[in-house]
């Protein structure tokens, strides 16, 4: 014996009701409706099966891909703060008014250089993933906060 709960779980609310109008499933068939009663000049356009085909886009990142993407964004974002905080220790020795603010520039520049990198180097390497692991490591490489890892604060 079922219980009409079990019935229920088996069909959709409506699916009984008289001016339900199924389609055809032939796409050869002329679809009667809107498309038959178009003003004059109007014309359909698409395929008869009224489904529009996805342009061939290039195939989304494996899930290992993603997850070693996801690690090296992890570094360069530490990178980031461990040259904000490498920065933050080193005191300004010059007087020059010019070379305070070279000096001053230098440091934002560390400090943004491996978002920078790491923006860059995947956006201009699209289509290529080889060339742009290399790119990244690379970076992960070159961009060592050394103020911060050596902990002397100085230059």
């Amino acid at each position: 014996m079922t219980s009409s709960r079990d019935d229920d779980a088996l069909g959709w609310a409506g699916d009984d009701d008289p001016t339900l109008v199924s389609g055809s499933t032939n796409p050869s068939e002329p679809a009667d409706g809107p498309a038959a009663d178009l003003p004059e000049g109007w014309a359909v356009t698409g395929s008869p099966g009224g489904y529009v085909d996805a342009p061939a886009g290039k195939a989304a990142l494996s899930s290992p891909a993603l997850v070693g993407l996801g690690i090296l964004a992890g570094v360069y974002l530490l990178y980031t703060i461990g040259w904000f905080i490498g920065v933050g220790r080193i005191e300004n020795p010059l007087t020059d008014p010019l070379s305070q603010f070279m000096f001053s520039l230098g440091t934002w520049l560390a400090v943004a250089a491996p978002l920078v990198w790491f923006a860059a180097s995947y956006w201009l390497t699209r289509g290529m993933p080889r060339l742009r692991w290399t790119w990244l490591i690379l970076g992960v490489v070159l961009l060592a906060p050394l103020p911060f890892i050596a902990g002397t604060g100085g230059l």
